[in-house]
């Protein structure tokens, strides 16, 4: 659409390659118009139509189809309005309100040989009027003056502010090392830990295994029991001659 700034150029809102132009009777009362009092079958004039825009003003054109001479035009400030109005019994009938250059005008009937012209038609008004309210109530908003308080978001005299970036990554890839040496050590390749080295040496609490190695061992007991016994103990004379016993046995 154009602007008040731009109101030399001409835009182009519709453009419809055939139009029917009808005389139609002069209004006797204030009774809807219809389209069946016009006689259809004979349309006075047929051409082209252009619907453009002009700043704020919509025009409706009826131009020669080959030449593209005008036949007559329609400025619209206002849709719907008295220059544009509809037919009570038709969508593809308007009757339009044309104006010469010495600002004469007169009422003509129109009408489309398609519904989907009439309606591309109707649509093209609207969202040109559409936009033209749109304008002025942007033009309201900026002339009426703004009563809401603003909020300051600026610095006060003197005041300052610290932004500390990339001072927590920093300090977490520098991390010490403790001073103790007692930092873990990564895991094996195996991933298995192997046993404390004095598990084995330092259990005294070993099973004798069964077998030849009983005998060694009661030997060991009967040397050191022979060396500290003495012979006034009944008890330790019974034990020496059973010991004695076996090993005579045992030297056999």
């Amino acid at each position: 659409m154009a602007t008040d700034g731009q109101s030399e150029y001409e835009a182009v809102l519709c453009v419809k390659p055939e139009v029917n132009v009808y005389r139609i009777p002069p209004r006797a009362s204030n009774r809807a118009i219809r389209a069946a009092d016009w006689k259809l079958d004979a349309p006075d004039w047929t051409g082209r139509m252009r619907v453009t825009a002009r700043g704020k003003v919509a025009y409706v054109k009826l131009e020669d189809k080959i030449s593209g001479e005008l036949f007559a035009q329609a400025p619209v400030v206002e849709y719907p309005g008295i220059t544009v109005e509809t037919v009570s019994d038709s969508s593809r009938y308007f009757v339009l309100r044309i104006q010469d250059d010495n600002g004469r005008s007169a009422f003509i009937g129109i009408g489309f040989g398609d519904r989907g012209d009439s309606f591309d038609f109707n649509v093209a008004l609207q969202d040109h009027f559409k936009w033209v309210k749109q304008e002025d109530e942007f033009k309201k908003q900026e002339q009426a003056p703004d009563t809401t308080p603003k909020l300051d978001l600026g610095f006060k005299e003197g005041q300052t502010i610290t932004l500390n970036i990339g001072q927590s990554k920093k300090k977490d890839r520098s991390r010490p090392q403790s001073s103790g040496g007692f930092g873990l050590l990564p895991p094996p390749p195996g991933g298995k830990l192997a046993p404390p080295p004095s598990s084995r040496s330092t259990n005294h609490n070993t099973q004798p295994s069964v077998g030849g190695s009983d005998t060694g061992f009661l030997l060991d007991l009967d040397t050191s029991n022979s060396n500290s016994a003495t012979p006034s103990d009944p008890t330790s004379t019974a034990s020496s001659d059973l010991w004695g016993d076996f090993d005579s046995v045992s030297t056999k």
